[in-house]
């Protein structure tokens, strides 16, 4: 199963040692789950995972989010984009994920802000919008 993870699901994974994002993020490393990423998905992450306020308020260092990254991109199903899907998503900055999920044919695109994607023009995805619970949820029923 090949999924495309939004920065705030994995962000709070890395965050909590709770919850569902922190399974999922355990999933992709185990190999139960695959993820797919772009170069678009990947700066996306190491920009916010990299913000000073977030490593300094959770004790994270550079040399931790490297490793992290890097893990995650050894571990992916790797996709380069050659197009731009607009979907007039209500942020604008949302639409790296749509083009991820769309190329790599992800069965789910797993965010904490499903209503983001619910708004526009593209209503008929080949992939589903999940919160993290939701997927967690959805797999844990499938394969356990």
């Amino acid at each position: 199963m090949v999924i495309t993870v939004d920065t705030n699901v994995i962000l709070a994974g890395l965050l909590s040692q709770e919850g569902a994002s922190h399974k999922i993020l355990n999933l992709v490393i185990e190999e139960k789950l695959h993820l797919a990423l772009t170069t678009s998905v990947v700066l996306e992450y190491d920009d916010v995972l990299k913000r000073p306020g977030l490593m300094v308020k959770h004790q994270l260092n550079t040399q931790q989010i490297e490793e992290i990254l890097d893990l995650l991109i050894l571990l992916a199903k790797k996709e380069v984009v050659y197009y731009r899907l607009r979907p007039n998503l209500l942020d604008e900055n949302d639409n790296f994920l749509i083009e991820c999920a769309f190329k790599s044919n992800s069965n789910y695109l797993v965010t904490s802000n499903v209503k983001d994607f619910n708004q526009n023009e593209l209503k008929h995805y080949p992939f589903v919008v999940l919160t993290p619970r939701e997927f967690y949820q959805l797999w844990r029923t499938k394969n356990e």
